[in-house]
């Protein structure tokens, strides 16, 4: 099953969001929930508008459908979720480092990045296995 990879990216008016890997997969909003469902419309559109033939690839069989943040827009995006002190606690980054990606000020370096995304999905993993 091919995976249509779609970027989430904070501009400072609004979200971008777009497919990397297939050319022509738009949409935009003010918040990440009106990015997501514009690019899904637009994806639902590029679709019905197109002949089988004229169907990128990744389109004409099951796929599913992964959403890439930039570092920025995730933490924004998810701030009232995870405070810097938590990410703190989780990542190992320093608070006011986290503010600094959080705001533009600096962009992480690809170790940073990673750091961030292991502890997440290391959360999530933990959260999963879990029974209340």
């Amino acid at each position: 099953m091919d995976t249509l990879k779609i970027i989430i990216e904070k501009s400072s008016d609004y979200y971008d969001a777009y497919a990397s890997n297939c050319e022509g997969v738009y949409g935009a909003g003010e918040s990440v929930e009106e990015a997501k469902a514009n690019v899904l419309k637009g994806l639902e559109l590029f679709i019905k508008t197109r002949s089988t033939k004229d169907l990128p690839s990744i389109l004409k069989g099951e796929y599913n459908i992964v959403y890439h943040f930039d570092t920025q827009s995730f933490l924004n995006y998810y701030n009232k979720v995870f405070t810097n002190v938590a990410l703190e606690r989780i990542t190992g980054i320093n608070q006011k480092l986290l503010h600094h990606y959080a705001t533009g000020l600096k962009k992480p370096r690809e170790l940073q990045r990673k750091k961030i995304e292991i502890a997440l999905h290391k959360l999530g993993s933990e959260l999963l296995s879990l029974e209340l």
